[in-house]
């Protein structure tokens, strides 16, 4: 008796959680296809804001400046990572303890703290705030999570493959492409999806150096909070959701696939 009450009280605190995190995403969804403007009432089904979404110019400049910036700051912030990883676990040298415990300050520190430094560095350096300033940014914050994800993956790495590599006439170069990358490539790609999503939904630091002419996203949407926040966001989060599926989809899939 005692336990089939534990399972069925394990049961409904498990259900209770997932219904936590999901019901509000189920929410947002059907209120994308709401006739009402206001998010409180069921009217009937359309897809109106779907359309204006895509005749609302804003919204779509902010949405194509949040996914170049998050697209470029990804490829950058994981090459250097990716690299820095292989590096620091490959190489002993003085002052690797100090820069290993320095990648964990960028994660550790108040997302607000870090703005206003950057703001700070930026102003005393004369660069103005702009897709620049936004693009350093996100580089910097992005890639110690990327090294903490590929150092994990490193951390089961088999040396001696790599040896035998190199023992066999493999350039140190055609050692790494054609060895270590494709071993280590699952924390590559999970610490690039990692920067992406922080890139692309970042807004405490993106308010400290953006422009006036690189509103991202996040940055518009929290603009609109005071003026009340139209479906069309709801729309559009509905379509930045199914991308984001679809790509933790195939990710998945090619991941069952390698047998990984």
């Amino acid at each position: 008796m005692n336990h089939k009450l534990i399972r069925w009280t394990s049961v409904s605190y498990g259900l209770l959680i997932y219904l936590f995190l999901y019901v509000p995403i189920f929410v947002l969804i059907a209120y994308s296809f709401n006739d009402s403007k206001l998010n409180v009432l069921w009217m009937g089904f359309t897809v109106k804001w779907y359309v204006a979404l895509f005749n609302d110019a804003d919204i779509i400049n902010a949405c194509k400046t949040s996914l170049e910036l998050a697209m470029i700051s990804t490829v950058v912030s994981t090459m250097i990572g990716t690299l820095a990883a292989v590096g620091m676990y490959r190489y002993n040298f003085k002052g690797k303890s100090i820069l290993d415990g320095l990648l964990y300050v960028p994660i550790l520190i108040p997302e607000i703290v870090m703005g206003v430094s950057l703001l700070a560095f930026f102003s005393m350096i004369s660069i103005s705030a702009g897709f620049l300033t936004l693009l350093i940014s996100h580089v910097a914050f992005s890639i110690p999570f990327v090294v903490l994800v590929v150092r994990a993956r490193l951390d089961g790495f088999d040396r001696s493959v790599e040896e035998a590599a190199m023992d066999l006439g493999a350039t140190p170069w055609q050692t790494f492409s054609k060895i270590v990358l494709p071993i280590i490539m699952p924390g590559v790609v999970s610490g690039a999806l990692l920067s992406f999503t922080l890139s692309l939904d970042d807004v405490i630091i993106s308010f400290f150096v953006s422009g006036p002419d690189s509103m991202t996203l996040p940055l518009k949407i929290y603009s609109m909070v005071k003026f009340g926040v139209t479906p069309t966001i709801n729309a559009l989060s509905t379509i930045l959701l199914v991308i984001t599926l679809v790509i933790a989809g195939i990710t998945q899939y090619r991941n069952n696939k390698n047998g990984i």
